[in-house]
């Protein structure tokens, strides 16, 4: 069965909820530290999602199709 990429928005859903359930401490240890490992695997997708989507959004094509990195610098 193909595995569906989760959207970044689920992902920190399912972080928010297994950050809660460890705050709660009503966590049983080997389930804790499941909850760990997937937490930190999400986080880890989702900087890198943040930060795939920060380069799409400093790069500026040129007329020529050519890609410029955004300074910030608008034009007046």
């Amino acid at each position: 069965m193909e595995k569906k990429e989760m959207k970044f928005e689920e992902k920190i859903e399912e972080l928010e909820t297994l950050v809660k359930a460890l705050e709660n401490g009503d966590v049983p240890l080997d389930e804790a530290i499941d909850y760990f490992t997937k937490a930190t695997k999400l986080a880890s997708l989702c900087d890198k999602d943040l930060k795939e989507a920060e380069k799409a959004l400093t790069s500026i094509v040129n007329e020529d199709g050519s890609l410029s990195e955004f300074k910030g610098e608008v034009e007046a």
